[in-house]
């Protein structure tokens, strides 16, 4: 079983910064894609970023530049650094991971960028 705890949203003005941090308990392989998505009231939830091992980063297009996602195998820890903030990525931000074919999620962080 795998559970993953996000934190560090908040309230942030545009153009500010923030980082979210998401601990994985379980077994995480550094094969396992770790990665961050996001759900915005009345929108799908959509990839913001991913990773796994030995292969480059993945970013949805709106966050491409902007964002940076990192992950520590050892920690079982994977963080996403958001920059250049815009009241359009307010939204909850998931922690994800797949491992063996099945899907695991956190609870979600919300994340609100507002002057």
């Amino acid at each position: 079983q795998v559970q993953l705890v996000e934190s560090g949203g908040g309230l942030v003005q545009p153009g500010g910064s923030l980082r979210l941090s998401c601990a994985a308990s379980g077994s995480i392989l550094s094969s396992n894609v770790m990665g961050w998505y996001r759900q915005a009231p009345g929108k799908e939830r959509e990839l913001v970023a991913r990773i796994r091992s030995g292969r480059d980063p993945d970013y949805g297009a709106s966050v491409e530049g902007r964002f940076a996602i990192s992950r520590d195998n050892a920690k079982q820890m994977v963080w996403l650094q958001m920059n250049s903030l815009e009241p359009e990525d307010t939204a909850v931000y998931y922690c994800h991971v797949r491992r063996e074919g099945m899907d695991y999620w956190g609870r979600g962080t919300l994340v609100t960028v507002s002057s």
